[in-house]
């Protein structure tokens, strides 16, 4: 973690805290960062209640509920906005928070099978308000887009939490 990822961890920390709202997370090519930040704060436990790496279809299944199917029936395809603000809900819905922050993308340092390039991810957060938002940092340096994604999703939540 930077100073950055955890100043703006400490910030989502408190307002969370304040307002007794509670966050789960659902994250792919950021690996994990996003908990980890959110998780580092003292105090946690009052507003984190679960994190997942949704890495594979298979994951996207057990842990969010989402199925090929349902995906192919509503047009959505993986590392889209679509398909992020779909797993930011579900998360939201099956943990019974108040906020779920999804991302998906690709790390690197070559893109996915969808056709997106290494750098590129979509993060969304669902719950009272909602925002998805697309970044592409043109980097294949697959750490610095991780950390570039986990911070970028960081700051979404902190811009919808006011």
């Amino acid at each position: 973690m930077n100073d950055r990822t955890e100043a703006l961890a400490e910030k989502i920390a408190a307002r969370l805290i304040a307002r007794k709202e509670t966050v789960a997370v659902a994250e792919g090519s950021a690996g994990g960062l996003i908990s980890a930040a959110l998780l580092a704060v003292p105090g946690a436990s009052a507003y984190f209640v679960s994190g997942a790496v949704v890495y594979t279809g298979a994951a996207r299944g057990v842990l969010a509920g989402i199925t090929l199917d349902e995906m192919k029936s509503l047009g959505i395809r993986p590392a889209s906005e679509p398909y992020a603000t779909l797993l930011a809900r579900r998360m939201r819905e099956r943990l019974e928070t108040t906020w779920g922050l999804a991302e998906a993308g690709a790390a690197g340092p070559t893109g996915n099978r969808y056709g997106d390039p290494a750098g590129h991810t979509c993060i969304a957060v669902a719950g009272p308000s909602e925002r998805a938002a697309t970044l592409r940092t043109g980097s294949s340096d697959r750490r610095n887009n991780m950390q570039a994604f986990a911070v970028r999703a960081l700051e979404i939540f902190a811009e919808q939490l006011g």
